[in-house]
């Protein structure tokens, strides 16, 4: 059974955006060929900024939650985002709603979520990874992971790893078509094992090879909504 290591994020300067992701989770940057690692755990999903210099085009189509303790704890945050290089992102969210959206050095939107938020509770401050997707995306994860679903209700859908932490969500339709390379995706690892087999069961469950891409130790393929993702061996 593979393991969802990180969200990996293609970035124009992986060390600038990595730099300021540490600062804001509290976690050390860990370069590994060209890459700027932040490490996870059982818990709370990692984070890893490669090199892609392709200009942003139209919104991400998954975006990370930040939970807060108190109001006090959530404007401590948001400064604190503000202070590394955040800024305010205007999403449509209305006056009343109470989290705040911002956007990270490189445009990537993130939320910190307002305290009291029974979904979010006990998830760990990096709280959630919001995605565009099927409801069908996210029962093949749930498989693929071996991840309970925690929230299956009108088109949404959510898992969580059995240990708890942070959780993964599809916000169901309208899912806006798939025309192009995700910027961000999941960076997933064969503990043990072939990846030929392995590679075989995520296709029987509804995911596609993408042929020309990987190599020996990481293999591209796309979920059932055509995300793609990366299975690394080992």
């Amino acid at each position: 059974m593979p393991r969802l290591l990180a969200v990996t994020y293609d970035a124009h300067d992986p060390a600038r955006v990595a730099r300021f992701w540490a600062g804001l989770l509290g976690r050390e940057v860990v370069e590994d060929a060209g890459d700027a690692v932040l490490a996870g755990d059982e818990t709370q999903l990692g984070l890893r900024f490669v090199p892609n210099l392709a200009p942003r085009v139209g919104r991400d189509r998954m975006h990370l939650h930040l939970t807060s303790a108190s109001l006090d704890a959530q404007r401590q945050t948001v400064a604190t985002a503000l202070g590394l290089g955040a800024d305010h992102l205007d999403v449509g969210q209305r006056l009343e709603e109470g989290h705040v959206v911002l956007a990270d050095p490189e445009g990537n939107e993130f939320c910190v979520i307002e305290p009291g938020n029974s979904f979010l509770a006990g998830c760990g401050f990096l709280g959630e990874i919001a995605c565009d997707g099927t409801r069908e995306v996210g029962l093949f994860w749930s498989t693929a992971l071996g991840w309970p679903v925690v929230w299956d209700q009108d088109g949404e859908t959510a898992i969580q790893s059995p240990h708890g932490g942070t959780k993964v969500a599809w916000g169901g339709p309208p899912v806006a078509p798939h025309l192009r390379r995700n910027r961000q995706r999941f960076a997933v690892a064969l503990a043990g094992g072939e990846l030929g087999p392995e590679i075989d069961r995520l296709v029987g469950l509804g995911a596609t090879r993408l042929e020309g891409d990987g190599d020996d130790d990481v293999v591209a393929l796309a979920d059932p909504d055509g995300n793609e993702f990366e299975l690394h061996a080992g």
